[in-house]
């Protein structure tokens, strides 16, 4: 039986933790349903913020998926795809651009980093991470 072992006496005993593997997937551990929440929060306090700055919905239509441009860093590696993927999935750089728009009031920044909070937001809500080196499909809340 696959998953099981026969200790000095004979009797059979189970791998546990592949036992628990097998039957809780890892977006079920209760860290991961936390992220997944909390990036839910995230995405819809976004999109509040964005209402209530009276962005344009064709504006948020059109921005929403630019983050995952960044994906094309994976054209020269997995390494450096890696990094500029997770510089524009982490809420640093959209929350960078809100402090630019501090310095700079002018430009009207706040709407594009709401966009692009609510994109990372949704993405944590699915699951999806942020990239590890060792290849596209690996993140930090799980393989995908």
């Amino acid at each position: 039986m696959t998953g099981s072992t026969h200790d000095s006496s004979g009797r059979t005993t189970h791998d546990v933790s592949r036992m628990t593997r097998l039957l809780i997937p890892p977006w079920r551990t209760s860290a991961s349903i936390i992220l997944r929440l909390e990036g839910l929060v995230v995405m819809l306090g976004a999109v509040a913020a964005f209402q209530v700055l009276d962005g344009s919905w064709g504006f948020f239509a059109l921005l929403f998926l630019a983050p995952d441009l960044f994906m094309l860093g994976y054209l020269r590696g997995p390494k450096v795809g890696a990094w500029i993927y997770n510089f524009a999935h982490t809420y640093s750089t959209p929350a960078a651009l809100g402090v630019w728009w501090f310095v700079t009031p002018e430009l009207d920044l706040l709407p594009i980093a709401a966009i692009w909070t609510a994109h990372i937001g949704l993405d944590r809500a699915l699951g999806l991470g942020l990239k590890e080196v060792t290849g596209f499909k690996d993140t930090h809340l799980q393989r995908v």
